[in-house]
């Protein structure tokens, strides 16, 4: 599954590598493109290079939440795309900022990164100080930048259905947290989950 995952953001960013090497497009829209492939690339790479884990979330469901939430929303970029400067640019800035949120997170979350439920350790630093789940909120803001891309009522839609399949893989996660590292209740209660004075 790590290696299937890794290919299959790698072929998201070469899909969007074509397009950039075509130049068939004006330049806010192949900005976009750059960034898409380039925060693929580095999903690909996180994917690949995770440790194992000490603990997994029992049953299929909360794989499944794991999944669907981590490789539908990027199918989206298949959906016909605008060439409209502001969008494109809207787009640019939202997934430039997940990137760099995401690297700063995963600076800090280091060998305890996972895609499904798994309990290595609780981070305490950087982002975690202030959040439990950082790094879906970094998520949350590149997808959104990729429907900004691809703005129709379905992608809307597919957004919204992926923030309930989040919200899912959150209590899942902190679930296992509680039951494998006990000094996760202790931190648990001082943090927000995703975004401060509101959950």
């Amino acid at each position: 599954m790590q290696t299937l995952g890794g290919i299959w953001f790698m072929l998201l960013a070469l899909c969007f590598a074509i397009k950039i090497g075509s130049h068939s497009e004006p330049w806010p829209s192949l900005l976009s493109s750059l960034c898409l492939a380039s925060f693929y690339v580095l999903l690909g790479l996180l994917v690949m290079t995770r440790a194992p884990a000490k603990a997994h979330a029992d049953g299929w469901l909360p794989r499944i939440a794991a999944f669907v939430g981590t490789y539908m929303p990027w199918a989206i970029g298949f959906f016909g795309e605008t060439d409209e400067a502001l969008p494109n640019l809207a787009s640019t800035v939202c997934v430039l900022t997940g990137m760099i949120m995401m690297l700063l997170t995963i600076r800090h979350l280091g060998k305890s990164f996972s895609l499904v439920p798994q309990a290595r350790s609780v981070v305490q630093t950087g982002p975690y100080r202030w959040i439990k789940h950082p790094l879906y909120l970094a998520e949350q803001i590149a997808i959104f930048g990729v429907v900004l891309k691809v703005l129709s009522p379905l992608t809307v839609t597919l957004f919204v259905l992926h923030i309930g399949v989040q919200v899912c893989r959150i209590y899942y996660e902190e679930d296992l947290l509680r039951r494998n590292c006990p000094e996760y209740s202790g931190y648990e209660a001082s943090r927000w989950r995703l975004i401060p004075y509101v959950w």
